[in-house]
């Protein structure tokens, strides 16, 4: 983050040290392999994974009482994301992936689900998880979920598919998402974890995608999958709340993510700039060039502080629906158009693979997609204003 900002802020010496740990990891160690990651199509970085988790970057989030860092104040966590998706977005957002599964844990979890299932997450060597909850006809409308839980007895058989799992290839536990009876919608929603090896339960090819292909994903599928009942995280229906206090944080860690990108594209175009000729000068001194890299200044850090500001206000304890959907919508925005602009000051260099701009655009779009498209971010900002007024 920029200087002035970082000083404005007040950070303690443990974020600090915390910040400094990350973004020596992203520039010692995700930077130099974000290219080959990209390459692989399919493949998720699991050397940087035990590598990060050895140094308690894949749990840092997470309660001391529970092996965690307990660095559990959303605003440090947008700092280190930022961080990390600075060296390389999907590795960053692969890296942090355990936080998301930890979410409805905090949320819904008993003391004893916590100590179970959030504790094998803070060892030198976590399993990998997932969260699942998109379906092939349900994205944006998670109360709209098709995926059935009936209970027999003492326990649950869920039927149904997931898509787009992040992490599904890889994942040891899963978090499905499914509802009690869809008449009911949010307030049918039952969030379960349900272990990989468990019968009924498969994963399918890994989809090959656009960008950000250093995290997976893939179709999973409920054939009469058998979940005990002391699986269940909450009562059944309390679902969507978890989940939505879930959206809240990750929709602002998104932002966090996007900002580390378009940081990462305006300091390779300022670079550029500096060095590159034209007409006898650096281009860095024509009018046209200099213009852009001032507007793509200001729109990197209007999307920090609003990221920033959604993060304090979410650690207060306060609703954040609104803000953390304008961290998202401006963050994720921003980043497509900064690394656009990033790669129109590279000129035909920059439609190159030598340099990393091409990519960035690529692993930018899906910001604007992912957790809620940009649309949907815009109509939950206009319903809560329209409420108030």
């Amino acid at each position: 983050m920029p200087r002035a900002i970082r000083d404005a802020l007040d950070l303690t010496e443990e974020q600090q040290e915390l910040i400094r740990l990350a973004r020596d990891f992203a520039e010692r160690e995700i930077r130099p392999r974000a290219a080959e990651v990209d390459e692989a199509d399919v493949e998720s970085p699991l050397d940087l994974w035990e590598s990060a988790a050895k140094i308690g970057l894949t749990h840092f989030m997470l309660p001391e009482e529970y092996g965690g860092g307990g660095v559990t104040d959303l605003l440090t966590q947008v700092l280190v994301q930022e961080e990390l998706c600075y060296g390389d977005i999907s590795i960053g957002n692969f890296l942090t992936s355990n936080g998301f599964f930890a979410g409805p844990i905090e949320a819904l979890g008993t003391e004893e689900q916590k100590r179970k299932w959030l504790g094998m997450l803070c060892t030198e060597r976590p399993p990998i998880t997932a969260l699942a909850v998109t379906e092939p006809g349900v994205g944006s409308d998670a109360a709209a979920l098709q995926t059935r839980a009936v209970r027999q007895g003492d326990h649950y058989v869920l039927n149904g598919q997931k898509t787009w799992i992040s992490n599904a290839p890889y994942a040891e536990y899963f978090i499905i998402f499914a509802t009690i009876d869809p008449s009911l919608r949010s307030k049918g929603v039952t969030a379960f974890v349900v272990p990989r090896n468990t019968p009924g339960l498969s994963v399918g090819k890994p989809m090959r995608k656009m960008g950000q292909r250093g995290i997976v994903n893939a179709e999973v599928f409920l054939d009469d999958v058998r979940v005990p009942v002391e699986n269940r995280l909450g009562d059944e229906g309390q679902g969507f709340y978890g989940l939505m206090r879930t959206f809240d944080a990750s929709r602002i860690l998104i932002g966090a993510s996007a900002t580390g990108l378009a940081r990462a594209a305006l300091d390779a175009a300022l670079q550029y700039a500096k060095e590159r000729r034209q007409f006898g000068t650096a281009i860095i001194n024509h009018q046209a060039v200099a213009f852009r890299l001032a507007d793509m200044a200001a729109k990197v850090d209007t999307a920090h502080l609003l990221t920033v500001r959604a993060a304090r206000l979410y650690d207060q304890g306060l609703s954040v629906t609104e803000e953390a959907s304008m961290a998202k919508l401006v963050a994720s925005e921003n980043a497509s158009w900064v690394t656009a602009a990033a790669l129109q000051t590279h000129g035909g260099w920059g439609y190159s693979r030598e340099f990393p701009l091409e990519r960035w655009m690529r692993d930018a779009k899906l910001e604007e997609i992912e957790e809620g498209t940009s649309d949907i971010q815009r109509l939950i900002i206009s319903r809560r204003l329209a409420a108030a007024s």
